[in-house]
């Protein structure tokens, strides 16, 4: 919390009211130097997304035009933290042709029941509102690269 506290002081204080101590003044030199030249930075473009909401499932997952694999999982579950970044990168591989919808069943427990998710993790491949395939628990990345593969198939 003080932590917390003392940052945010640091953060918010206007430039002019942060004090140097006698080493600034040799630091100086470090800022006074030539800037730098432009570093080249790739955005990583999101694979997966939280389903916020009802609506948010609806719109982004029932709506959508790609295929997309739901993941429900809950923060506790050990598996879950296993085949999420498995998942994302078996989804990343794909290069936008397939969506990853992530849904904490502790959060929205009304898409678990809908959806028949007994145990975590379950994944759900879905096309146009449709429920194509499903698998529950873990698989290694071939799997998970098969099981992407054939929703994309089909």
């Amino acid at each position: 919390m003080a932590y917390r506290l003392i940052v945010r002081r640091i953060w918010n204080a206007p430039v002019k009211d942060i004090r140097c101590p006698r080493l600034c003044a040799s630091s100086a030199s470090l800022f006074s130097r030539a800037p730098s030249p432009p570093v080249s930075v790739t955005s990583r473009r999101n694979v997966s997304f939280s389903v916020q909401d009802q609506e948010d499932f609806t719109e982004r997952v029932i709506n959508s035009n790609l295929p997309v694999l739901v993941d429900f999982h809950a923060h506790w579950c050990g598996p879950c933290k296993i085949l999420g970044p498995r998942l994302e990168k078996a989804v990343a591989k794909q290069q936008g042709r397939v969506a990853m919808a992530k849904v904490d069943i502790d959060e929205h427990t009304d898409l678990a029941i809908e959806y028949g998710v007994s145990a975590v993790p379950t994944v759900i491949a879905m096309r146009g509102g449709d429920v194509i395939d499903q698998f529950v628990g873990i698989k290694d990345e071939e799997q998970l690269d098969s099981f992407v593969g054939k929703l994309i198939e089909q």
